[in-house]
């Protein structure tokens, strides 16, 4: 993410694995055995115990993958849904949660039998006919409709599904994503999407991925999206509208679908470029681009203030400069393909793709990344407010996960440790992060181990005074 938003935008937390294990067994209270016969069947957990976000995505079993079938009319803001959820139960289940926020359920089924669907504020708290096995492979699918829900967070930033002047885009960042589609909606448990949309006749649905088909009956047009690699729910996304689309390859021999609201392709009309130009910087960088497709979907959002990195197609408000299309781009490789466990560890995501346009200015003859931390350091970037405000790795509640300290002072953490390591093995350091966990979930502890590891130093005093210490530093 990046904008507006994000500009206003313990020590070390648990592993991930070993988090969601404990969660996986709160049972919330069930019988020794249920009527199938499936011993220890107990109910599945409303959250995975996410210090900032307790109530967040749910215990008990891990999705495989989404299939989304969504029908919108604009005129209407009217949305039917179906979500078929493709699950392994990771503990036997007599019932189990999904996040919906909104909408009317009208009919849930597991393994094709009905299904007892129960509402809890933003929990969907399903009851199957027979018990679920430990490690069985499950099916729930759930039959919704209704307006979909505009969240205003603690930051005053909007998120969910918002109304744009022609359609509609559905943003995810940190928890909108239940306001379209019920789900597993913490970014530890991340999954394959096809989504499939039905919209009025010239009006266009972008989604996550490859666009797979594209069929109009009657006057109605369904775009089939698939996404194969794992995704986190609040990076999926649906974006309605009049768009303008131009589909490319670009130089790396990627897919690439820029999708640009009408008022805004003037401003607009180098996106392809400079999405194209940007993969291949941030690919000899980083290493090779971790999807199958690129993109971009510039809106227009007036007000809206911030950008987001939507897997494969990053959302932009606006028109973009070169120095955002940087930011949201190296999200994919941090935070997309590399998603952290725990949202206190979001500067994993926002310090690195920070960091990233200071390579870029470096790279292409403005300030050195030294000269840019020293601007942070002194306060004369504009970007520099409010960085000392809490430790990157410990916002203090949830209307701080975006604000300066994990952006800023994030990217100054990295610096330290390019600082500290030399050039040759910082480098060597992200390539193999992004490898390393490609695809999966990471935290700030295996971070640490791996700079440690990779350079041979301990690195404790570093991280101590820069990632988790109060107030700001002596200048190095």
């Amino acid at each position: 993410m990046s904008g507006a938003r994000a500009g206003r935008h313990l020590s070390r937390v648990l592993p991930g694995v070993l988090l969601l294990a404990l969660c996986a067994g709160c049972t919330g209270g069930a019988g020794a055995q249920d009527a199938a016969g499936v011993s220890g069947a107990g109910a599945g957990s409303a959250g995975v115990g996410d210090a900032l976000f307790p109530r967040l995505g749910n215990g008990g079993y891990d999705v495989r993958g989404y299939r989304l079938a969504l029908d919108y009319t604009p005129g209407s803001r009217h949305l039917n849904g179906t979500a078929r959820i493709t699950a392994r139960a990771t503990r036997a289940l007599s019932s189990f949660h999904l996040d919906l926020a909104g909408l009317r359920v009208r009919k849930a089924t597991v393994n094709g039998r009905p299904a007892k669907a129960a509402r809890s504020g933003s929990e969907l708290i399903l009851t199957p006919a027979s018990a679920l096995p430990e490690g069985r492979d499950f099916t729930a699918t759930v039959v919704y409709d209704g307006r979909p829900k505009t969240f205003t967070g603690e930051d005053s930033g909007k998120e969910g599904w918002l109304r744009t002047d022609d359609g509609a885009v559905a943003l995810g960042e940190p928890t909108g994503s239940m306001t379209w589609f019920p789900g597993n909606h913490h970014p530890s448990d991340k999954a394959a999407y096809d989504i499939a949309v039905t919209v009025p006749e010239g009006y266009t649905a972008v989604s996550n991925g490859e666009l797979k088909d594209q069929e109009t009956r009657g006057r109605r047009t369904t775009f089939r999206w698939h996404a194969g690699e794992p995704m986190a729910s609040y990076l999926a996304t649906v974006a309605i509208g009049r768009f303008g689309v131009r589909t490319t390859t670009t130089g790396e021999g990627l897919p690439s679908y820029v999708a640009v609201d009408p008022a805004e392709a003037r401003a607009a009309k180098d996106i392809a470029d400079q999405v194209d130009d940007v993969i291949a910087w941030e690919s000899r960088v980083f290493g090779p681009y971790p999807f199958s497709s690129t993109g971009a979907v510039v809106g227009h959002l007036p007000g809206l203030g911030y950008a987001l990195e939507t897997q494969t197609k990053p959302f932009f408000d606006a028109a973009p400069d070169k120095t955002l299309v940087v930011h949201e781009l190296a999200h994919q490789w941090f935070g997309d393909s590399v998603t952290p466990w725990v949202w206190k560890d979001m500067w994993l995501n926002e310090g690195f793709a920070t960091y990233a346009e200071w390579l870029w200015e470096e790279d292409h003859h403005g300030r050195t990344a030294q000269q840019v931390f020293d601007d942070f350091y002194d306060g004369t970037d504009d970007e520099s407010e409010g960085i000392w405000d809490f430790p990157p790795a410990d916002p203090p509640n949830v209307a701080s996960v975006s604000d300066p300290p994990v952006y800023g002072r994030g990217a100054m953490v990295v610096h330290q440790v390019r600082r500290a390591v030399g050039d040759k093995t910082f480098f060597s350091i992200l390539r193999t992060w992004l490898k390393d966990h490609r695809h999966g979930n990471a935290d700030t502890k295996q971070f640490i181990e791996l700079c440690e590891k990779k350079s041979g130093k301990d690195l404790t005093r570093l991280f101590d005074t820069w990632l988790y210490g109060e107030g700001k530093p002596k200048k190095p």
